[in-house]
Formats: structure tokens, sequence, C-alpha cells
């Protein structure tokens, strides 16, 4: 069901950053470039395994959007983008996050209290910028339905979950092991 994706992971070549060991793959850098039949593979599984019980679909940039947009376009449940930019708007919710690479805010804006927010990412690793998600769409008082990510490295999910109540799943899990990405599991 997901073969060119899984394939297409254990070929991603590996870099270091700053001492973390980060991978680069089309769906979760969107370089090198993007092959349909493999976004669709990463779409089509993302809504067999989601509930889709949801008012919202948050998407944080950047490689969350092509996937949220998707999904929107695909189940007329609207989306938006927790932005690294700020715009200032009534009810603009900052948020800090600090990643195994990076550091920045982000902003979270037109969520609205009760609703329910499904979180759609690229990628989970550290928790740096979910976790900092998930407690400012607790601050605005949204319901968090659940949280879908196309890979997850580590194990911040499970800690996540834990810490949250909330689903979170990952359609893979990998790790860097000898200088190359390995898929240890996915979901079924």
């Amino acid at each position: 069901m997901m073969e060119r994706f899984i394939s297409s992971l254990e070929a991603a070549p590996i870099v270091n950053v700053g001492g973390y060991e980060y991978f680069i793959h089309p769906i979760t850098d969107g370089v090198p470039r993007v092959e349909p039949a493999v976004l669709e593979e990463v779409v089509g599984a993302m809504l067999r395994f989601s509930s889709l019980d949801c008012d919202i679909i948050l998407a944080p940039e950047a490689m969350g959007i092509p996937l949220g947009a998707i999904i929107s376009l695909r189940t007329g449940i609207p989306y938006v983008v927790a932005r690294k930019r700020r715009y200032g708007l009534l009810g603009e919710v900052e948020i800090g996050r600090s990643t195994g690479y990076s550091k920045g805010s982000m902003y979270i804006n037109d969520v609205r209290m009760g609703e329910r927010v499904m979180i759609i990412d690229d990628v989970l690793s550290t928790g740096g910028t979910l976790r900092p998600i998930l407690l400012a769409l607790k601050r605005a008082g949204a319901q968090i339905a659940e949280v879908l990510v196309a890979v997850e490295k580590g194990s911040a999910g499970e800690k996540l979950e834990r810490e949250f109540g909330v689903p979170v799943r990952a359609l893979v899990k990998v790790e860097v092991r000898n200088g190359r990405l390995v898929v240890v599991d996915r979901i079924t």
C-alpha cells in the first residue's frame, strides 16, 4: 500500500545538522522532487487511517501544508496553517518551537473555541513543534481530535499521546542506523 513511500524513505540521504541526524525526503522537505505517486500513497494512507472527525485541519508550515491542502480538497474539511509569520490578527496565538535543528515562533489564527482540530504534518521527531501547537490549541479552547503524521522519527508521539490524551499516529516510524534511514514500523 505504501511501497513507493517506504522505498523512497529508505533511499533518503542523511545529513548532520549541528549533531542532529536529519533525513531529506520529498514529503518532509520538498526536495528532491515530490513524485505524485509517492504523494498519492501518503495522502491515501492518511485518509484511510484518519477518523476525519473534525471541524478543521491544522497544518504546520512548511511541509504540513501540501498534505493538509490535499486532504482538505478531498474531504471538504477547511484547513488553516500554523505559520512562522506573525499577522497580528485578533485571537492570534503565538507559540515558541524548538526542534532538533531550529528554533523560532509559530502563529495560529482562526481556530475557534470548541472546534475539533485534526493536526496533519509531515514528520514528528523531537516534538518541538507539535507539543507547543497542542498546548496553544488547548489554551485557545479547541478540542484536539487527532494528530496524524507521515513519518515519526523517535518516540515523541507516544509521550505526547500520554501527556495530552490525544491519538498521535504515524504512517511509518523510522530510525537512522549506520547513516541510513530504516523503516521500523508502519501503520496497519
